[in-house]
């Protein structure tokens, strides 16, 4: 059982209108090019019916199974190190089923990332985990791989066949009979510190009671307040601990801030607009009703966007992310709905319209760019009255956030400035990325 964040994000075929979050602006509308993506595959589960035998799926000696495998074009974007600093191992050498290793590679993933490195072995052994790593870097795929080996199709019951929820309807599910959990060999928490914060802990703890005494626990997230340390020692049985966080919380996202009066925000948008190499950008503001305020003003200048927050109709959300993610649109304004566990690999810039209140906030919603060890930048419109947080969140993430300057070195946030198959050196690019922000 996986219980993660509080969105779902499949696709529903709505009608477009005002209502439903896409607003489309009629004289600029520029094509998005999407990063290398995954969209449609599905984890574990063959592309093509010749790819597994099936008799149980054996790999067979001389069988060159890889033959068969539908890869994704190649992503030759560069990386930072959070992401290619491993040790060498190969997806291979977990002795995952085929059909599982087949939907890694048609994934599009090559090679374990160092938090999937550690994760994974620990995972398969049954053994509890608390792992902390940097937004992007492939935390999911280093639970899901796990669970997805453990699961035994023969047994017609959760262990993991796999139940997403959040906390309040998987509880609702289970005391109303529907999902029977006392099987379930391993509890998944994503976001760990907003599941184990107030609202939730108290539904996180009663969803225990009812699993069975021997079940294995996982925390994930980039931030372990308190709350999480005072869970763990309850209920892990000493957890096997990863902090990948040390000195990566925000390596490859370049950050800077425009000091502006309220009244020049929307000016000093139009002005990065027209200046900067967006393929996708998130804007976010602090109110669900300045999110439709700035999509609308946005439109009238002539650029596309869309639009989200907690307020419209679930089915309205799924539209927009779904559309979103597939490139339809270029720009799109949100709530802090949208800081948690959504990977759009083609945004390259976040621009705080509105200016966070406190540091995990800004560590979330900047970690949507740069994601699995890619470029990104950041940008913070700051008022008078933002900046007191400015030099908070500074202090707290040990990050220098930099006056922007009159312009923008491209190769700190365009992919196509680097490439890993060319000349260009990761480190020095980072390296570069430094000099630029001193």
């Amino acid at each position: 059982m996986a219980t993660a964040r509080t969105e779902n994000v499949g696709p529903v075929v709505m009608g477009l209108n005002k209502q439903n979050g896409q607003l489309r602006g009629q004289t600029k509308p520029a094509a998005v090019q999407p990063a290398p993506t995954t969209q449609g595959k599905t984890l574990g589960a063959p592309q093509k019916a010749g790819g597994a035998s099936q008799d149980g799926g054996g790999i067979k000696f001389g069988d060159d199974w890889k033959k068969s495998l539908q890869l994704p074009p190649k992503d030759n974007r560069v990386k930072t190190s959070d992401v290619t600093s491993t040790k060498g191992n190969e997806f291979e050498d977990y002795c995952l089923k085929r059909e599982l290793l087949m939907g890694i590679f048609e994934m599009g993933w090559e090679k374990p990332s160092p938090i999937q490195e550690e994760s994974i072995p620990i995972a398969l052994s049954g053994r509890d985990i608390l792992a902390r790593a940097k937004n992007g870097t492939g935390k999911s795929g280093a639970y899901l791989i796990p669970l997805l080996e453990r699961i035994d199709l023969k047994k017609d019951h959760i262990q993991v066949h796999v139940v997403i929820a959040t906390p309040g309807r998987i509880l609702d599910l289970i005391k109303k009979g529907v999902a029977k959990v006392d099987k379930v060999q391993m509890m998944v928490m994503d976001e760990a510190d907003k599941l184990l914060s107030q609202d939730f802990v108290v539904l996180i703890e009663d969803i225990i009671s009812f699993l069975a005494k021997n079940r294995q626990i996982l925390l994930y997230s980039a931030t372990f307040p308190i709350s999480v340390q005072k869970f763990m020692a309850k209920h892990l049985q000493k957890p096997y601990e990863i902090n990948l966080m040390e000195e990566l919380t925000l390596k490859g996202i370049t950050q800077y801030y425009a000091y502006v009066t309220e009244r020049q925000k929307v000016h000093c948008l139009n002005t990065l607009f027209s200046r900067l190499q967006i393929n996708q950008s998130i804007i976010f503001c602090n109110s669900t009703q300045r999110v439709e305020l700035l999509a609308k003003k946005i439109t009238q200048l002539g650029y596309s966007c869309f639009y989200i927050h907690a307020k419209m109709m679930q089915e309205y959300r799924n539209r927009v992310f779904h559309d979103f993610r597939n490139g339809l649109c270029r720009n799109l304004v949100c709530t802090d709905l949208f800081t948690r566990g959504i990977d759009i690999q083609a945004v390259n810039v976040v621009i705080n319209f509105d200016f966070p209140k406190n540091a995990e906030t800004y560590l979330h919603r900047i970690g949507r760019s740069g994601r699995f060890g890619h470029l990104g930048l950041a940008i913070n419109l700051i008022t008078s009255e933002d900046r007191f947080n400015l030099k908070a969140i500074e202090d707290q993430l040990v990050t220098d956030i930099k006056p922007i300057p009159s312009s923008i070195d491209k190769s700190l946030y365009v992919a196509e400035y680097h490439s890993t198959s060319g000349d260009c050196d990761v480190e020095e690019v980072e390296e570069k990325r430094q000099q630029d922000s001193t």
